[in-house]
């Protein structure tokens, strides 16, 4: 028997093909872009039934119990069914999904705003105005590159607050193993006014003109590149302006386009939602999803989140950044925290937050496949020094020999 498209389905071949295929075939212009193939697209009402280990559906949101998840993380066919369910909802679901308690422990997290704190004190002692990509510069306080410098900085709470299982499973789902971290941290102070609605690195940091250049199946690619993602470090009622999604408008192929034209803002004006989220609580969507910080209106509470940028194996980062100082900075507190009795399952997450996980780029004349198909990574050293109880010294002359290996001559 044939089977029948589902609705979401029908509605997405809909708006594809809208697109004028006679004049455009692979590309899309301005005016392609039809605010009504958007709105047939998130009308679409997200169904509980379609994700079983939800615990509930908030705003057309998924949204999923940390703990619980926590509990299936040793069963790999568990694991593999919720990273499923996780993929079929950033990709054909609402494009988000919440996850409260993915830090169940909040210590952890005040831990790590300590440090970021720090960092903005230090950016204003030296009177550096941080630059915004979608607000004026000043108006929030940002912290660019938060991974790295946290890593250095602070490396116990780096290992600590990088050894999650929430992000590992997200990021996992989407991206597959050998994904790259970044992150930013943002502050909206009291009074700090909403983003324009928008979409997200890579097409989504490009202005209409520059997307029309790239042709449709790039426009398809881009978001299978990032996962975006956010964890909450302060309480975040929706008085204090806590993101804005409008679910479903990932599936909306000609978005990167559109998002800047007017009757699109206005739409996303119109029909938006803002998930009031806990400390320790973290989300996770598709970068093609519209969406946009929302306005702090209370008077005394600093929203802080540490946003989140997970990039593809096979794509690029969104910052530079030294992985080789990082790895050499929180192996004595790896190191640590084996000996105290941390699985080598949390403690790999934090390696792969501090270590690159990818081989490539390389100078394969001196950094050639010796027992496989591509060279060790930067984390494969760190796993291997952590299995074989190297010290610091020996990981570190084996990291700088690693990196002088794949340079260009």
């Amino acid at each position: 028997m044939e089977r029948r498209p589902t609705v979401a389905v029908r509605i997405r071949e809909k708006a594809v093909s809208s697109i004028d295929t006679n004049t455009s075939p692979r590309w899309f212009r301005r005016d392609d872009c039809r605010v009504e193939d958007l709105a047939a697209l998130t009308a679409e009402v997200t169904r509980l039934d379609d994700y079983p280990h939800a615990s509930r559906v908030v705003d057309n949101t998924v949204v999923y119990d940390g703990n619980r998840l926590r509990d299936l993380a040793d069963d790999a066919d568990a694991r593999r069914d919720v990273q499923a369910e996780l993929a079929h909802a950033f990709l054909d679901g609402p494009g988000v999904v919440a996850f409260e308690r993915a830090y169940p422990d909040t210590a952890v997290v005040d831990r790590a705003s300590e440090a970021f704190f720090a960092m903005i004190a230090e950016q204003h002692a030296r009177g550096a105005v941080i630059g915004d990509h979608y607000a004026k510069p000043g108006a929030n306080d940002r912290v660019w590159n938060a991974l790295e410098k946290l890593a250095l900085g602070w490396p116990d709470v780096f290992v600590d607050y990088y050894a999650n299982e929430i992000i590992a499973l997200a990021s996992g789902a989407w991206l597959g193993p050998g994904y790259q971290l970044s992150a930013q941290v943002n502050v909206v102070n009291p009074g700090g006014e909403a983003q324009q609605p928008h979409r997200d690195y890579h097409l989504g940091f490009m202005t209409t003109d520059e997307a029309t250049m790239f042709p449709a199946h790039v426009h398809r690619l881009s978001p299978m590149l990032t996962l975006q993602g956010a964890v909450a470090h302060t309480d975040m009622p929706v008085e204090t302006g806590p993101t804005m999604y409008l679910p479903h408008s990932q599936k909306y192929p000609a978005g990167y386009v559109a998002w800047p034209l007017p009757e699109f803002k206005e739409h996303f004006a119109a029909h938006h939602v803002q998930l009031a989220l806990h400390k320790g609580d973290a989300v996770f969507f598709n970068p093609a999803l519209f969406h946009a910080a929302g306005t702090n209106r209370t008077p005394d509470v600093r929203r802080m989140a540490n946003l989140l940028q997970v990039s593809s194996a096979f794509g690029v980062a969104m910052e530079t950044i030294d992985h080789e100082a990082m790895a050499n900075a929180v192996y004595p507190t790896l190191r640590d925290r084996q000996a105290s009795g941390t699985s080598a399952a949390l403690l790999d997450h934090a390696v792969l937050a501090a270590a690159g996980g990818y081989a490539f780029p390389t100078n394969l004349d001196h950094d050639p496949p010796v027992g496989g198909l591509a060279p060790d990574s930067q984390a494969a050293f760190v796993r291997r020094a952590l299995a074989e109880g190297w010290d610091a010294e020996r990981l570190g002359i084996s990291l700088a020999e690693h990196a002088e290996r794949r340079r260009s001559r």
